[in-house]
């Protein structure tokens, strides 16, 4: 398969990514269940938009909802949203500590990159950070 259309069967968009991450993260404080209108008001976007994103995230088994509107990550979800987060801070800190670039850009291109790395590529960077630890004296 070409390269470029790898990129665009990728199971997971940037946006599905970060509703995946917003729902994880707000749903912390209430037993993992998280509203409609906090998901939209944390990523800055209409509940309309959040609503219309959550249906495809439902379809895909990401998410859960309940009669009150209330949105859960499933097993699966959970699983892709800490795998994103984990990559991201990954390949943040190699940007870093290993290329030099800044804390504000290195925040922007590994969000731009996360979800799109294979878990091949994320665990071969883990090593290699590993592997290249500074010794602290």
């Amino acid at each position: 398969m070409e390269t470029w259309k790898e990129f665009e069967a990728n199971e997971l968009t940037h946006s599905a990514a970060h509703h995946l991450i917003a729902i994880h993260e707000l749903g912390a404080e209430y037993g993992g269940w998280a509203r409609v209108s906090d998901i939209a008001k944390d990523l800055g976007i209409t509940r309309g938009s959040v609503s219309i994103n959550l249906r495809a995230l439902k379809k895909r088994g990401y998410v859960v909802t309940d009669e009150h509107r209330m949105v859960k990550l499933s097993a699966k979800g959970l699983e892709v949203a800490n795998s994103v987060k984990s990559k991201k801070a990954g390949f943040k800190t190699f940007l870093i500590d290993v290329l030099g670039v800044s804390e504000a850009q290195a925040e922007i291109d590994s969000c731009k990159i996360e979800h799109l790395i294979s878990e091949e590529t994320s665990e071969r960077l883990a090593q290699f950070m590993d592997e290249h630890k500074p010794a602290h004296h």
